[in-house]
């Protein structure tokens, strides 16, 4: 029931650079951050990292701000990271979630490289209850758009690590 639920849609703008995002040529490690618009009830851009590893991405997640993480993790298609900061004005009283899209370069066992687009959604212990219901209302919308199928949620940053999202995406291969 949960699944029809669409509090927030996605941006037309950010359909196009997520789509893009997913068949990009680059092949090192890169994110897409986004955050709710909440007077216009949008997702919408927050900022683009490239070159970012998994442990750099995490100090990028205030601790008590909710956040979505979208890796780029596609087989066979080189992903680069790129960092395009568009700042946004974070404050203690003004704490919003956002979400990412992480294209991961992913070396396996057998030396094979993929580069698999995962969708990591943050949503950091604390957080207003109004934010955590948009954001948990919005995230199968934005999966679904992305077509996204690597989905993983994360209460604290710190586990945000290469060793947490090498395990997650062993269960995969």
């Amino acid at each position: 029931m949960s699944e029809s639920l669409v509090v927030c849609d996605v941006a037309e703008d950010l359909v196009e650079k997520l789509r893009k995002f997913r068949f990009r040529k680059e092949t090192n490690n890169a994110a897409i951050i986004m955050k709710i618009d909440k007077d216009k009830r949008l997702v919408v851009l927050d900022e683009e990292l490239e070159g970012i590893s998994p442990d750099e991405l995490k100090d990028e997640l205030p601790e008590r701000q909710p956040r979505y993480p979208f890796l780029n993790a596609l087989d066979s298609s080189p992903g680069v990271g790129k960092y395009l900061s568009q700042s946004s004005d974070f404050s203690f009283f003004n704490l919003r979630k956002t979400f990412i899209v992480y294209s991961y370069k992913y070396q396996h066992d057998d030396g094979r490289v993929s580069y698999p687009l995962c969708f990591i959604f943050s949503s950091p212990v604390g957080c207003k209850p109004e934010q955590q219901m948009m954001y948990a209302g919005s995230k199968n919308k934005l999966v679904q758009t992305a077509e996204l199928t690597k989905v993983f949620e994360i209460r604290n940053t710190e586990d945000l690590t290469e060793e947490w999202l090498r395990e997650k995406l062993g269960f995969f291969h």
